[in-house]
């Protein structure tokens, strides 16, 4: 099988690259060259944004290509209709995000989108630039274009820092902040679990949209969090508090505690997805403990900074905020 990675060095994208490599298949990326890619790819460089840009990928055929981009749709759109006649599925890793806000419970795939455009350009926010690049793609590929609506992404590799910072927090030890209730439900995707059902799914010739994301039930808030303690060995206390009264101390769920929102309209949202589709077609999602001790040995071999991409808000709970809401006087440095 050949595929082509448009992207596939950082997070998603690098995830898909050892995944479709661990098979056997003949992996070509296509990225801008500020990453390196793994060894045993072809690698093609280019900026997607710049004229010309897409002029190494001028020759060549593919079976399948997996497109994790999330800026300008048009991008999106001149990428699809340049590879039309020399590929044969167009997988184009979207988000839940493309719903309309706020999402009903139980959600599914046919739920309200945003509006969206294939030529739009930069200037639209993140919703709007993945729906757009979901019209892009399907307008090429039509039924041959399968659209990955992931939700929340965990696991090694992660580039935006929400379990990144919480392991690293649990790690430093001592009394900390955990957003109750304990036994909360979270949804999310460990990145390998969606690199091999997207490569599993293109490879079979299903097209359209999917939900992607673990099924409720999956995790819970102390799933992830005792976890986090028991990967990183730490003698952290786990202080179980109330969203109310998070909330009273000024503390921003997702951002300052991330992964975590209160229960009501963006819990629904974001941690109550039907995924029966994916599931379906063969969605496996690992245990959280696995995505939580493999992110950490990363994190290590890292030595404990995680990358950061610079178009996303660093996240995570200043120390002093954190003492402030537990009525301590002071906490671990960081």
């Amino acid at each position: 099988m050949r595929v082509l990675i448009l992207g596939g060095t950082e997070f998603v994208g690098r995830a898909v690259t050892d995944d479709a490599l661990a098979r056997g298949w003949d992996v070509t990326v296509f990225h801008r060259g500020l990453h390196a890619a793994p060894p045993g790819v072809v690698a093609l460089h280019g900026d997607r944004t710049a004229p010309d840009g897409l002029a190494a990928l001028g020759q060549g055929e593919w079976d399948i290509v997996v497109d994790t981009w999330s800026g300008a749709p048009c991008a999106v759109r001149d990428a699809a209709r340049l590879l039309a006649g020399r590929a044969g599925h167009y997988a184009y890793v979207s988000s839940a995000s493309v719903y309309q806000y706020p999402s009903p419970a139980g959600a599914g795939e046919d739920g309200a989108l945003v509006d969206g455009s294939a030529d739009a350009g930069a200037d639209v926010a993140y919703p709007q630039a993945k729906r757009g690049g979901e019209l892009a793609a399907a307008k090429t590929f039509g039924d041959r274009a399968l659209l990955v609506r992931a939700g929340l992404i965990l696991g090694p590799g992660e580039n935006i820092g929400r379990l990144p910072w919480w392991l690293t927090r649990i790690a430093r030890g001592g009394p900390v902040l955990a957003p109750g209730p304990r036994d909360l439900a979270v949804q999310y995707v460990d990145a390998r679990d969606l690199a091999a059902w997207t490569l599993d799914t293109a490879a079979g010739g299903l097209g359209g949209p999917y939900n992607l994301i673990a099924p409720r039930g999956h995790a819970t808030m102390g799933d992830l969090l005792e976890e986090c303690v028991r990967a990183t060995g730490a003698d952290a206390e786990l202080r179980w508090t109330a969203p109310e009264v998070i909330l009273a101390a000024g503390i921003e769920p997702w951002l300052e505690l991330p992964v975590w929102v209160p229960p009501g309209e963006m819990h629904d949202t974001i941690h109550d997805t039907d995924v029966g589709k994916a599931l379906g077609a063969g969605l496996r999602c690992r245990p959280a403990g696995e995505t939580v001790a493999d992110t950490w040995t990363w994190l290590r071999q890292l030595g404990g900074v995680a990358p950061q991409r610079p178009d996303r808000p660093l996240v995570g709970l200043p120390p002093e905020k954190e003492a402030r809401a537990l009525g301590w006087r002071s906490l671990p440095e960081a």
